[in-house]
């Protein structure tokens, strides 16, 4: 469901669906009594006339129907109207192209519908007519609906249709999002999402390698609760396999009154190193290992209580990261689907998808060259039955809609092998439930190699997250926030929201795809497209109200009351770049590229930068220093600019502070 721009005006639109049925009536009988000399545009005439019915009537109903306070998403809008606009040129044409982008320069309006160069070549390929585009804007032009949103359209160039918003449909939308607050655009039925991202593993403590996965699953968590999603956060954590094997024979031996003593484990990736050598070093150590694998699969009480305590050790661990970054997240390990997996081998074998390869049961998935390994020749499960069970519980227990998975792109030939076989199997069709591979590149370092310490170990993510602070608090102190700015309390709410906003930023401002260079000195610089730019930027508009003494009673009053004037062209431009936020959401929602986001609220972030250079929002005595007028619309517009990006931070996982 989309928020459509038709007019607000319920009785004026049935009034005219009303004259445009009699008029369908009337053209019918006109037809009948053979007295038109051009049946054919006769015909045409009364298409158009049906489309238009159609659009007003489904136009009606959406716009009953949608949450009054859902913002509307102008591209959306504009899309529609120019759908229906080209449904009634061309009733013929099935699927014609529909492009309708924001425009580059003032002088091109502000939007651009360019469908017509698409349908001038679908023409001549599938028709063999040769139309010259700009016919067909014209015609496309000529078939507009009535709308509330469009002042004027031109035709540019070889068929460009230049869109011209209306002043007063841009003001109402601004003075509805400042009363009803930044709300999200109309999603239609509500959806079960689930995302399975982190997933550290156990007895391994996070690593830079974990921060990605952590950092934009949690924040397509968030969008996609914004947005009105039921949304299901996983966390599929390493917790079964048979490394526990050699970790609980380990604690065995180290901490041997385990069992009724809680062993005082400090440091478990030491813990899991000793135990990694001693199996690869000492021959009974290992069978012993071996047996413990056994007996912890076989849910032996003791051999359980063990890999609980290993378990619980990590957990803690994992805990402090993610109060750090603001993350929420269930756990559902690998060992939570541990009991489904031999009816998920019975299920392919059942359906005769299964061979076996020298003790091993596969199952090959046409158009991939690999297959899955559901059975070890040991009658050992593997990650492959570990995900094909976590798939099927996903669909069928927890009925998700959308499936995401956000891990590496090392993963993906993987994930897409899995996501087949579910569909070979009958789990699930790709055209009623999305399921996605979210993946992502590596984070390197400033020699663009992959992120390690100088001794070529992984980097620590708690190690990377304290040097962030400190690194924070060396800024500001450099800026001497210390000395007068700021009190002690606020210095460090500055501090934490400085450290893990930059980080976080730097990772989503990068198109996920690719690799991204992770460099405390860029991330913290407070120029650019960074956190701390957007952060100093946020802070000093919302301080602007405040030095006027205008308060957040006077800001709601007259939101109600003022008429946002956008007369001035930055003005105008900081309007429509407000209104641009439901746009780059809804195109988020559908391909998960965060850095789209972040580019907004700096693109949002110079824009206001522009108007309030050139535009007064409290004109001061020249002398004195005196407040001698408040432009009350300016001020709401830096309020409106506020709003949006603090709930663009909040949908990264970046918390503000009032003082900076």
């Amino acid at each position: 469901s989309r928020s459509y721009c038709v007019t607000a005006h319920f009785a004026f639109q049935e009034n005219e669906i009303k004259l445009l049925t009699a008029e369908i009536e009337r053209l019918k009988n006109f037809g009948c009594l053979g007295v038109s000399p051009s049946l054919e545009g006769l015909r045409d005439e009364n298409a158009k006339l049906k489309y238009r019915l159609n659009f007003l009537k489904k136009s009606l109903q959406e716009e009953r129907s949608k949450s009054v306070k859902s913002m509307v998403n102008i591209n959306s809008c504009l899309q529609e109207i120019f759908g229906a606009a080209i449904q009634a040129a061309y009733p013929d044409l099935e699927n014609p192209p529909l492009v309708v982008t924001p425009s580059q320069q003032p002088k091109f309006g502000d939007y651009q519908c360019n469908s017509a160069m698409g349908i001038s070549q679908i023409l001549l390929k599938t028709r063999e007519q040769k139309v010259i585009p700009r016919e067909i804007a014209e015609k496309i032009v000529k078939n507009i609906p009535t709308n509330e949103c469009i002042e004027k359209v031109e035709i540019a160039g070889p068929g460009f249709i230049n869109v011209h918003l209306r002043k007063d449909f841009v003001s109402k939308q601004l003075s509805s999002l400042l009363i009803n607050g930044v709300q999200p655009p109309a999603i239609g039925k509500r959806k079960k999402v689930v995302v399975d991202f982190s997933s550290p593993n156990i007895a391994k403590e996070m690593h830079v390698g974990h921060l990605r996965s952590t950092i934009i699953g949690e924040s397509m968590c968030r969008l996609f609760e914004f947005a009105g999603y039921d949304v299901l956060r996983l966390n599929h954590l390493g917790d079964w396999g048979t490394q526990f094997g050699m970790l609980i024979a380990h604690l065995q031996d180290k901490f041997p009154d385990y069992l009724t003593v809680s062993p005082p484990i400090g440091d478990l990736q030491a813990f899991y190193k000793e135990s990694k050598r001693r199996f690869d070093t000492e021959e009974e150590f290992k069978k012993r290992a071996y047996q413990c694998v056994v007996l912890l699969q076989s849910k032996n009480p003791d051999f359980l209580k063990a890999w609980n305590l290993i378990c619980d050790v990590s957990r803690r661990e994992f805990q402090k990261i993610y109060s750090c970054l603001d993350v929420t997240i269930i756990e559902r390990g690998e060992s939570f689907y541990h009991e489904m997996m031999k009816d998920i081998v019975k299920e392919f074998e059942d359906k005769g998808f299964v061979q076996v390869d020298d003790g091993r049961k596969v199952v090959f998935v046409p158009g991939f060259p690999v297959p899955l390994t559901i059975m070890k020749s040991d009658g050992g499960y593997t990650y492959d039955t570990s995900d094909l069970a976590a798939l099927k519980h996903r669909l069928f227990e927890e009925k998700g809609d959308i499936l995401i998975y956000v891990v590496d792109s090392g993963q993906s030939v993987h994930f897409q092998t899995v996501f087949a076989a579910g569909q070979m199997v009958g789990w699930y069709d790709p055209k009623v439930t999305r399921v996605a591979h979210a993946a992502f590149g590596v984070v390197l370092g400033e020699d663009k190699k992959k992120f390690k310490t100088r001794s070529g170990d992984t980097v620590r993510l708690i190690d990377l997250l304290e040097e962030g602070l400190k690194r924070a608090m060396d800024k500001l102190k450099d800026k001497e926030r210390d000395k007068v700015v700021l009190t002690p309390e606020e210095l460090k709410a500055a501090q934490t929201s400085v450290a893990f906003g930059c980080i976080k930023y730097a990772d989503l401002s990068h198109n996920r795809l690719n690799d991204y260079v992770f460099s405390f000195d860029k991330m913290l610089d407070d120029r650019g497209n960074t956190a701390a730019y957007l952060l100093y930027a946020f802070t000093r508009i919302r301080a602007i109200a405040r030095l006027a003494n205008i308060d957040e009673q006077m800001l709601r009053k007259a939101a109600r009351e003022e008429v946002l004037v956008l007369d001035h062209e930055k003005e105008w431009k900081l309007g429509k770049c407000i209104l641009r936020f439901p746009e780059i959401l809804q195109k988020i929602l559908e391909d998960l590229l965060l850095h789209t986001l972040c580019d907004y609220l700096y693109e949002l972030a110079t824009t206001f930068t522009e108007f309030y250079d050139s535009c007064y929002c409290v004109e001061k005595d020249r002398q004195t220093g005196q407040i001698v007028k408040v432009n009350m619309w300016r001020l709401l517009l830096c309020e409106a600019t506020a709003a949006v990006m603090a709930k663009g931070f909040d949908i990264l996982g970046i918390k503000p502070v009032q003082r900076m």
